[in-house]
């Protein structure tokens, strides 16, 4: 028979698991979309069109820090366009060109308590682009922050030597960059590590559906 200390933590292993579950419902779930009084969106709600290259050799990405925006770009037609988070003013994510040097879908930072860091595209040494929560300014220690679905779907278009070029601003903000919406993660509680430490959160980045619209 249980003792009632027993009783006790199984009852707080199954809050934990209840929260991380609901942690995990308001983060990937469409049910939540709009932050109240803000009229920013959740990351977990925005699904970017994607296109397919018709010359992936030609694909790259475009980064404005400025404007918090990621571009996927073959020569002059845009693939993707997504918001994104940069590195603060004391953690900068490095401007210039870069190339894609390596590619995990399953990536952890060792530096920051076995983090995952799902879709992790490296650009430059520690520096890369992944899934993570977005703020509408610059957050990060130097790595870009996607929305999940724009992870999976940057992920899915670039390759292992992709150039990258880094600047305060792109020709794309003034366009297409200027009709994407707000994503605010900011009020949403840190999953547990009951959660973030489990292969889970990488099966619930699996994108689910079409990738491509043509």
């Amino acid at each position: 028979m249980p003792t009632a200390s027993m009783t006790t933590i199984q009852n707080i292993t199954r809050q934990l698991l209840t929260v991380g579950t609901v942690v995990l419902a308001s983060l990937l779930s469409s049910c939540n979309t709009t932050k109240p009084g803000s009229g920013a969106r959740y990351s977990s709600t925005f699904d970017p069109p994607a296109h397919r290259a018709h010359n992936p050799s030609a694909v790259s990405v475009k980064i404005s820090t400025g404007a918090q925006r990621l571009y996927v770009m073959e020569g002059q037609r845009v693939l993707l366009a997504t918001p994104c988070s940069v590195g603060t003013a004391h953690a900068p994510t490095p401007a210039g060109t870069h190339t894609i040097g390596s590619k995990e879908a399953k990536r952890r930072s060792h530096s920051y308590g076995e983090y995952p860091m799902p879709y992790w595209c490296e650009f430059a040494p520690a520096y890369g682009f992944h899934w993570g929560f977005l703020k509408p300014y610059p957050c990060t220690h130097g790595c870009v922050r996607l929305p999940k679905n724009s992870a999976a779907k940057v992920y899915a278009l670039v390759s292992t030597g992709t150039k990258v070029h880094v600047a305060a601003s792109q020709p794309e903000d003034a366009t297409i960059g200027k009709t994407l919406p707000v994503l605010d993660d900011s009020a949403l509680p840190n999953p547990p590590d009951s959660y973030m430490l489990t292969d889970k959160v990488f099966q619930d980045a699996v994108y689910k559906g079409n990738m491509f619209v043509d």
